[in-house]
């Protein structure tokens, strides 16, 4: 609880900053910068040479992309009944599908696991979230988004992968597996690392902006239940029908359970699906789930 209350305080500080008035409009973006290039690569170098190998660990890399699909199936099934718009369509089947991992998920793992689950969310998030974010994504976009607006090539959606600094960051722990690194080099790498959650969640705190838009009700509760209550019980009846359980797949449930993507929100706004409902989803997400997940955890 400590933990957690620790991290809600990160979180308020970055509100508070924000209201201060005293910071650029775009602050919280050079602390996304950082995140990206500095404190998720380092903690994922220290994380996860030293990660165990639990025989669960398929299903931690396997369930995001469950869970995009059966979310995608639903809102496409929901979309058909109900004669939904094509923007608010795109828009759902984006934001219900992606969760927010990363940002919001590693430290919130952190705060309810410990320091050894983290490893367990960078699988989650790097072979699910961000995979899907990069392929499912891309393929929402092109087939939802503005017909004006950019349509990325394969070509991009590889390079992007390849690039991505904690991807690359995984792919040289996995090759390290079961090793060390040189004691000065692993002290830098932890207090790189040991950056990531105060940074994280100032940054999300200063971008939290929740607004309930008028029409957009219905669809923002749809997309929310989905995302925070659907979700996660489907993954935890999921694993109780395979006879699952232990540290690595309880993490993957509660990952299962986190607030639509700011990412992906990112890119339906830039791709006109429905911008309201789409940064009414991020913001208002992000603060239910300080609710929804306590009680996840309790369930597992």
């Amino acid at each position: 609880m400590e933990t957690f209350i620790v991290t809600v305080s990160y979180l308020a500080i970055g509100v508070f900053l924000r209201l201060s008035g005293r910071f650029p409009k775009d602050f919280s973006n050079s602390l996304n910068l950082y995140v990206i290039y500095v404190s998720l690569p380092a903690l994922v170098l220290c994380k996860i040479p030293s990660m165990e190998i639990d025989k669960d660990l398929w299903f931690v890399a396997l369930l995001p992309w469950i869970m995009v699909g059966l979310n995608g199936i639903l809102i496409w099934a929901l979309s058909r009944l109900f004669k939904w718009e094509t923007q608010v369509t795109g828009c759902l089947m984006l934001m219900a599908s992606l969760g927010n991992t990363s940002f919001l998920g590693i430290p919130m793992v952190r705060a309810f696991f410990g320091e050894q689950a983290i490893s367990y969310a960078m699988i989650y998030d790097q072979l699910g979230s961000f995979l899907a974010l990069a392929t499912y994504g891309t393929l929402v976009l092109a087939i939802f988004g503005d017909p004006d607006g950019p349509r990325p090539s394969l070509r991009d959606v590889i390079k992007k992968i390849i690039t991505f600094p904690p991807f690359i960051a995984l792919g040289i722990a996995l090759l390290a597996l079961g090793r060390t690194f040189p004691a000065p080099l692993s002290s830098l790498l932890n207090g790189l690392g040991s950056t990531l959650v105060p940074v994280v969640m100032v940054a999300v705190g200063y971008q939290l902006t929740p607004r309930l838009e008028p029409g957009t009700t219905w669809f923002l509760a749809v997309g929310l239940f989905l995302k925070l209550v659907v979700s996660p019980l489907a993954a935890l009846g999921l694993s109780k029908v395979l006879g699952l359980g232990g540290i690595a797949v309880d993490v993957a449930i509660f990952e299962a359970g986190m607030p639509p993507m700011v990412s992906a929100g990112a890119l339906a706004i830039m791709a006109g699906l429905s911008p309201r409902l789409t940064a009414a989803l991020v913001g208002v997400g992000i603060l239910l789930s300080f609710l929804t997940l306590p009680i996840l955890f309790q369930l597992l």
